[in-house]
């Protein structure tokens, strides 16, 4: 096991094991860092939603805390004009292209964007910048659950839990820039591709774009 260190985030000096990722080690410690696509256990973080970032002493320039790993007497300052501003354009550029609706939205109320929009004061009438085409083609096919593009933010957890965790491949990424978007192999629907339907997809969807089905209601004269 990794030697136990000091590390000083936000003012606030912070035991744990020598090279854990500090995104993890901020939040195990009450200090919230946005963040969206990383997952715990994943050997190589993507970093692919630039939401954590965080200014490391030493270092030029912001750093993304879900790759950082720490090491004895860093000194972590979560919140600068510089992470401020990166956050914000982050935040700003995933609402672009995400449907607000939260009131019809599976996950109001438990949905991450949700939680850094309150953390960092991140509204959606703050300085929007103009939509993007909204995606309007949602994916009931599966018996189970629901893919609705228009609330993908593109984070690629259920990319990851698909091929690393279940070891299926039924989903990857297509598409570059704004064309990126989360799919099967030849667009075919979920119910066409290898998908088993085992649900880690919707259960680490950080926001409403994959949910499950609600049970049908039993009419009178069901048994």
């Amino acid at each position: 096991m990794s030697k136990k260190v000091t590390i000083t985030i936000d003012g606030r000096r912070i035991s744990a094991h020598e090279g854990e990722k500090l995104l993890w080690v901020a939040l195990d410690s009450g200090i919230y860092i946005p963040h969206l696509c990383a997952i715990r256990g994943q050997d190589r973080p993507p970093a692919g939603c630039r939401l954590c970032f965080v200014e490391v002493g030493g270092r030029l320039g912001p750093v993304t805390a879900c790759t950082e790993p720490i090491r004895e007497g860093m000194v972590v300052r979560t919140r600068t004009p510089r992470v401020d501003r990166l956050v914000e354009t982050a935040f700003r550029l995933l609402l672009s292209d995400h449907r607000l609706d939260c009131k019809n939205c599976t996950k109001n109320g438990r949905c991450e964007l949700q939680v850094i929009a309150r953390e960092r004061g991140l509204g959606p009438d703050r300085d929007p910048l103009q939509p993007l085409p909204a995606k309007t083609y949602i994916d009931e096919s599966p018996r189970t659950f629901v893919f609705d593009p228009g609330r993908c933010v593109l984070c690629g957890r259920c990319v990851w839990v698909d091929q690393q965790v279940a070891g299926v491949g039924a989903i990857g990424f297509s598409g570059r820039g704004i064309r990126r978007r989360v799919t099967t192999f030849g667009d075919s629907n979920l119910a066409e591709s290898p998908c088993t339907e085992c649900g880690l997809c919707v259960e680490v969807c950080p926001v409403g774009a994959l949910f499950f089905k609600l049970p049908a209601k039993k009419t009178k004269g069901d048994s």
